[in-house]
C-alpha cells in the first residue's frame, strides 16, 4: 500500500496538485472501501491487482483536475457526508462557519424570549442552497438539540439540477420532510409559497452562500473549480452582484425580529458593509471572522 500510494502522490504532484498526498490517500481509502486512517495506519498491506487498477483510473482523473469530491462523489461538511457531482458547488469548509452562527441565532431567538404558539415555527430560509449542504446541517444541528418542531425550513435554488441534488441529500438524510425544496430566483418563488392570507413568505433568519468570486478571478482559481458550475461561482465584476440583490430584498421576507447572515469573500468584508449601508439603513451590520481569522460571514439584524 505505501508505494502505491507514493506512486500515486508522486502522479498528482507532477500534475499541479496542491494536496497530492492528502488526494492520494482518500482516493485509496475508497477504492478499499476504509477510512482514510486505516491506510495511515496500515502501510504495509498490500492493495491487489483489481483495486491497484481502479486507482489508476482515479489518479488519472485526479491528475485531469477533476475534484475529489466529485470522483469520490461525496463531500465531508459539518460532520456529515453530502453528496456532490456538477449539479452543484462542492461545500467549503469555510462555510461551516455560517452554519454554527446559524445555529447560534437560532438558539438565541428560541431561548432568550417566550415564542407564542400563535408564531408558528421559528422560519428559516437558506438562498442559493445548491446541494442542500447548508440547510441539512443546519436542520441536523437543530434536531440534535433537541428543536424539533421548533423551526421550518426553506431552501431554494434557480438550479433545477441542483434542486435535485439538494432532494437527493435531504432524503438520504432523512430530512425531506424538514426542509421544504423550491425554485426560485433569491427571495423571488413561485406564488405558492404564499400563505392562505395571500402575504409574501417571511423568515425569520435568512443564510446564503452566494457566489462571490470576482469576474477577474476566475480565470485563476484551481483547474479543479473548472469542473463546478460557473453559475455557482461568479459574483459579476467585484463579487457582489447578487450579495446585492439580495440585500435589497431582505426587508420584503425578513421579520420583525430576523436576522440574515452572507457568505463572503475573506477581502469583501469593507465592500459588503458598504454595500448593506447604502441597501439596508439603519440596520445593524457586522462581520464574523471563521477559525482562521478571516472575514467570512456579514451578519445583518433587521432594527
Amino acid at each position: 500500500m505505501g508505494g502505491l500510494l507514493r506512486t500515486a502522490t508522486e502522479k498528482l504532484r507532477a500534475a499541479g496538485s496542491e494536496s497530492a498526498r492528502l488526494d492520494a490517500e482518500l482516493l485509496l481509502a475508497h477504492v478499499l472501501e476504509v477510512e482514510r486512517t486505516t491506510v495511515l495506519a496500515h502501510p504495509e498491506v498490500p492493495v491487489g491487482e483489481r483495486h491497484g487498477a481502479r486507482l489508476a483510473r482515479l489518479i488519472e482523473r485526479r491528475a485531469s483536475g477533476e475534484p475529489v469530491a466529485y470522483i469520490r462523489g461525496f463531500k465531508e461538511f459539518f460532520g456529515l457526508a453530502i453528496a456532490v457531482d456538477r449539479r452543484a458547488l462542492i461545500p467549503r469548509p469555510e462555510t461551516e462557519r455560517l452554519v454554527e452562527l446559524a445555529l447560534d441565532q437560532v438558539r438565541d431567538a428560541l431561548t432568550s424570549a417566550p415564542r407564542f404558539a400563535k408564531a408558528g415555527p421559528l422560519r428559516i430560509w437558506d438562498v442559493g442552497t445548491g446541494s442542500g449542504a447548508l440547510a441539512i446541517a443546519i436542520a441536523a444541528g437543530l434536531l440534535r438539540k433537541g428543536y424539533g418542531g421548533a423551526f421550518a425550513i426553506t431552501a431554494t435554488d434557480l438550479s433545477p439540477e441542483a434542486l435535485a441534488l439538494a432532494l437527493e441529500n435531504a432524503v438520504a438524510h432523512g430530512l425531506a420532510d424538514v426542509i421544504d425544496l423550491r425554485q426560485g430566483d433569491l427571495l423571488a418563488t413561485p406564488a405558492d409559497t404564499a400563505d392562505p392570507a395571500g402575504t409574501a413568505a417571511t423568515a425569520d433568519l435568512v443564510v446564503a452562500n452566494l457566489p462571490y468570486i470576482p469576474t477577474a478571478d476566475l480565470a485563476g482559481l484551481p483547474i479543479a473549480a473548472s469542473f463546478e458550475p460557473i453559475e455557482a461561482l461568479h459574483g459579476g465584476p467585484d463579487g457582489l452582484l447578487l450579495i446585492r440583490r439580495l440585500l435589497a430584498e431582505l426587508p420584503t421576507v425578513l421579520s420583525g425580529s430576523g436576522a440574515a447572515l452572507l457568505e463572503i469573500g475573506a477581502d469583501q468584508a469593507g465592500a459588503a458593509l458598504d454595500a448593506a449601508a447604502a441597501a439596508l439603513p439603519g440596520w445593524p451590520a457586522s462581520v464574523a471572522r471563521d477559525l482562521g481569522g478571516r472575514p467570512r460571514v456579514l451578519v445583518l439584524r433587521r432594527p
